[in-house]
């Protein structure tokens, strides 16, 4: 596997009306640019793979609390999550990649909403919609 690739679990709090949490999330991170692979290892245990140079934990479990997904904030987990935060930021400032949380929080909603079936897209050609 290559070094900049992180492999890291995320796990979610069971008192959640989604109690499938990590399915929800693997549907939300597939077809993402910097997502490597996601799988779902418990219906509340998600791992990810992604690359440093587009996601750093931070931003993405910042992503998932934003979404209204509920982390497990156990003292384990908190401590896996800031040491994974701090091994990603300085990995990522060494190797001299830069994260903005507003770019990656903008493709993730343009992708979900690219992906959803509603009523704004125009079903007619291109060239019929001149007409009216």
């Amino acid at each position: 596997m290559e070094a900049h690739i992180k492999q890291r679990e995320i796990q979610f709090h069971y008192l959640h009306p989604d109690r499938n949490q990590a399915r929800s999330a693997l549907l939300l991170f597939s077809n993402m640019p910097g997502i490597e692979h996601v799988e779902v290892a418990s219906p509340l245990r998600l791992i990810l793979h992604y690359h440093l140079s587009y996601w750093c934990m931070g931003d993405i479990e910042a992503l998932l609390i934003e979404l209204g997904y509920h982390l497990d904030n156990s003292l384990m987990n908190k401590l896996k999550r800031a040491l994974y935060h701090y091994t990603d930021e300085n990995e990522s400032a060494n190797l001299g990649y830069s994260h903005s949380q507003n770019k990656t929080t903008r493709d993730v909603f343009i992708n979900r909403y690219l992906q959803r079936t509603h009523g704004c897209r125009d079903p007619r050609p291109q060239h019929w919609r001149d007409y009216l």
